[in-house]
């Protein structure tokens, strides 16, 4: 499951901020995903990091027959929960591999590698792709209005410049509603945690809070 946690980065975690306890002293994100509509959008339609990746996306594309490329969301919904396990290890590897692919910010053939192994690029696609589908089960801006939740408590919030996945407007917008965290934008980073410039900026941000 922590795997999982990490593959998923900061999703679950940003909605676990609605839930703040006097028991929460100082937080620590990365990769901010506020499950707005312009996000999953940007994931996963013509447009978004598809102007940037545009043969990756493509290869994206490659399992879905051109008459369902309209919603694709669906389309993967179909061959992720279907009955035909071939075609659901296919529509896996893509779904994974268009992750593994923009991730970083160089390309790292040892990610794809890991996104597109068969274990992990179904439980990787299969749980992304659940809460892709349904928003996080939120409402549209309900990270960022619930916010205020965050009131009072410091926090540090470690962003990649070139984070293709979650790109940094969102770190940016949850910063202006969270006045008391720490932006850090990384300015060789891209998503992936264990990229070095963002590591750093993870160890720095617990290093500060550890005498707390």
């Amino acid at each position: 499951m922590a795997g999982l946690r990490r593959q998923l980065g900061l999703d679950a975690r940003a909605c676990l901020c609605r839930e703040i306890s006097g028991a929460d002293t100082e937080l620590v994100l990365r990769g901010i995903f506020l499950f707005d509509q312009y996000e999953v959008d940007w994931m996963y339609k013509a447009g978004g990091a598809s102007q940037i990746y545009p043969d990756k996306f493509e290869e994206f594309l490659a399992p879905i027959p051109e008459e369902e490329r309209g919603d694709l969301l669906e389309a993967y919904r179909k061959r992720l929960t279907g009955d035909d396990k071939e075609e659901l290890l296919t529509a896996a590897k893509a779904w994974s591999k268009w992750e593994g692919d923009i991730v970083t910010l160089l390309p790292s053939p040892e990610t794809v590698d890991h996104f597109t192994s068969p274990e992990v690029a179904v439980a990787v696609a299969r749980i992304e792709h659940h809460y892709m589908a349904a928003k996080g089960w939120l409402e549209e801006g309900q990270l960022l209005r619930d916010a205020v939740k965050l009131k009072g408590i410091p926090g540090v919030i470690v962003q990649g410049r070139h984070d293709s996945c979650t790109p940094p407007i969102a770190a940016w917008k949850l910063k202006q509603a969270w006045p008391e965290a720490e932006l850090n934008i990384i300015p060789d980073g891209g998503h992936l945690f264990s990229e070095p410039g963002v590591l750093d900026g993870l160890i720095r941000a617990t290093d500060k809070f550890a005498g707390l």
